[in-house]
């Protein structure tokens, strides 16, 4: 199963379009603040449908939810890649945000209940971090064909229709899942029993101190990161048309090749970073202990990057996003970790699902925010275009540390 479970987050992973989406978006005559409404209502849509759709998941099926997942994300890249006019856009990221809500949250509770079953849920920050790492893995060979697509076609929205083809292996690796994977699906379920099964779940979530602790850190941790990710694309383009580098070659080219390069290394700086966070803890002292630390060290990255991206070193900016990615996926297994221990078995995805609600609040939030401080950044020419992203999130992250580890204490 360990298998089937990596080739899911391989094929999961198998976005070509995602290193360069910030690029289409550009390309198609948005601006930062239209992107970050963009970003806010996918927040937004996900947000409304994430907590029902782990209750779905806990009562219906696990696997069922999770091939559901998958028509939705086909659905979503097929009006992406025909998208002309902006409200279009709203339309896929509406199907993409189904397909996110169906999914975070459901297979990391299926990767558990296995693990429940053979008897190794010792190994859960072990085994979730090797499993991720494959989604890293998947990452960097997407990057790879993304790189050749967009030089082929020198179309960034032709990524969106070859990413069609691994979501549809994909559903088929869903079906070679064994039943009893569904989790604990009651009978006759109706919609009542699943509100009623939402508002337990939603009762834990608050009632449990440390749980309400784990989502304000998953707010200014995950959340943050997730607002703060996308720029890495402008800043890598900013430095290629900066560099005398294939000269022959159009801007789109260009941009593609750098960007390609930065991601392939982000991916598998992020599968190595997850394959290995169970030696944080136990180097830290527990999930607790290492979870702490990591919160430190991107405090301090996010206060570097200030300087940098203002005074434009965007070549040691970009040095600074890659260590981000590996610090996040340091962090990533450990605090999935750390809310599995308050969940049951027929409350795992729904606590899970809360867990990414969360944190899609805060970058709901704090997307379009940031892209109107850029927008008006760029036009005052105050500085680097892209400091203010680095501010933000130093700002938030100091506020979520300094709460987060006063509640610890």
């Amino acid at each position: 199963m360990i298998r089937r479970f990596s080739l899911y987050g391989f094929l999961k992973n198998q976005r070509y379009f995602e290193p360069f989406i910030i690029l289409f978006f550009l390309s198609s005559g948005l601006s930062f603040t239209q992107i970050g409404f963009l970003v806010g209502f996918r927040e937004m849509a996900t947000n409304l449908m994430e907590i029902p759709s782990g209750a779905v998941a806990d009562l219906f099926g696990r696997r069922r939810c999770m091939m559901l997942s998958f028509v939705s994300y086909i659905a979503s890249f097929a009006i992406f890649g025909f998208s002309q006019d902006y409200w279009q856009f709203f339309v896929a990221m509406l199907f993409f945000a189904i397909g996110e809500a169906f999914r975070t949250g459901t297979h990391k509770s299926i990767i558990f209940t296995w693990l429940r079953f053979e008897g190794r849920s010792g190994e859960k920050t072990k085994v979730y971090g090797y499993t991720r790492s494959w989604s890293k893995i998947g990452s960097a060979v997407s990057v790879i064909l993304a790189v050749a697509f967009v030089l082929l076609t020198e179309n960034y929205a032709y990524v969106f229709f070859f990413t069609i083809v691994p979501y549809l292996v994909g559903l088929i690796n869903f079906m070679t899942y064994p039943e009893e994977l569904e989790g604990q699906p009651a009978r006759g379920t109706s919609f009542r029993t699943i509100f009623q099964h939402l508002w337990e779940c939603l009762r834990v979530s608050i009632s449990i101190k440390h749980l309400r602790r784990l989502m304000t850190e998953s707010i200014g941790f995950e959340g943050v990161y997730k607002a703060v990710e996308s720029y890495l694309q402008p800043v890598v383009k900013s430095l290629a048309l900066m560099l005398p580098l294939f000269l022959g070659l159009g801007d789109v080219q260009r941009s593609a090749i750098l960007v390609g390069t930065v991601y392939f290394i982000v991916y598998l700086v992020s599968g190595y970073a997850s394959r290995n966070s169970y030696h944080v803890t136990e180097r830290f002292g527990g999930e607790e202990g290492g979870s702490r630390l990591l919160w430190k060290v991107v405090f301090i990255l996010y206060l570097a990057l200030i300087p940098l991206l203002f005074f434009e070193y965007y070549h040691a900016a970009i040095v600074g996003f890659i260590v981000l990615s590996l610090i996040q996926n340091f962090w990533r297994p450990i605090q999935i970790s750390r809310f599995d221990a308050y969940a049951t078995e027929a409350q795992g995805a729904t606590v899970l699902s809360i867990e990414s609600q969360a944190k899609s609040v805060s970058t709901m939030m704090l997307a379009p925010i940031i892209g109107a401080v850029v927008d008006f950044v760029r036009t005052q020419n105050l500085g680097g275009d892209f400091w203010p992203v680095a501010a933000i999130a130093a700002i938030i992250t100091l506020l979520v540390l300094v709460v987060s580890l006063r509640k610890r204490k």
